[in-house]
């Protein structure tokens, strides 16, 4: 059982890289419209969403559930992170379903991905076969689809499908070579140097706050006196 104060150690750090996350985040999008000004589609255009609805229709691309009945959410295939390098633009942006996006995380988290090149095909390639004991992705798959041959042909299926619809945007799959041979590295120092920074601003910060109390502080007791 994992030590309650802890979590706030824990806590604590996360802060800090959310901070930096939140500016990996922003600077892809910045990105992403500078990238695809030009492109034959927008991703707010009723075009693009003809795209997604023909190839996906209201299923989600993961799962197959019906979106219509559960909690969706935007999901970028390639995270946007220092990792995945996930842009916000058309062949990346869809609609899937709230648990699918949250479980697919992990994998978009990780530096290293062993089972596939990209993210969303490593979340759609825990089969069950390959992965050591206990992996919460096969188990979640597990729960979905109990029977071992169905769940195959299903993650299958999916995986077959998104790659299909990745094909119909060459503007995009001619940037992604160059896009993670070299932004994880430039994406990874940004990450570093928003840490640094915000640890040396908050330092400084701490150090004139205390500096305003102990003046404050000898006001008020030369006062009392």
């Amino acid at each position: 059982m994992t030590d309650p104060v802890s979590k706030l150690r824990s806590a604590t750090r996360r802060a800090k890289s959310d901070v930096a996350n939140k500016l990996i985040s922003m600077c892809l999008h910045e990105l992403s419209r500078n990238i695809s000004q030009g492109w034959a589609f927008r991703i707010d255009s009723e075009e693009y969403g003809d795209i997604v609805r023909q190839q996906f229709g209201n299923l989600c691309p993961y799962c197959s559930h019906d979106l219509t009945s559960i909690e969706s959410v935007i999901e970028h295939l390639d995270g946007m992170n220092r990792y995945r390098v996930g842009l916000h633009v058309p062949g990346n942006v869809l609609v899937a379903c709230k648990r699918c996006n949250s479980e697919k995380r992990r994998d978009d988290s990780l530096r290293i991905l062993s089972l596939a090149k990209t993210g969303w095909e490593s979340f759609l390639s825990h089969d069950g076969t390959r992965c050591v004991v206990p992996c919460l992705t096969c188990r979640y798959w597990r729960g979905l689809w109990e029977d071992g041959t169905e769940r195959m042909l299903r993650l299958n299926e999916n995986l077959e499908r998104i790659r299909s619809f990745r094909r119909k945007f060459l503007e995009f799959e001619r940037i992604l070579p160059s896009l993670m041979k070299s932004h994880p590295v430039l994406l990874a120092k940004l990450y570093s140097d928003c840490q640094g920074f915000a640890e040396t601003e908050i330092r400084t910060l701490l150090e004139k706050l205390e500096k305003i109390s102990e003046t404050t502080t000898c006001g008020t007791e030369f006062e009392t006196r």
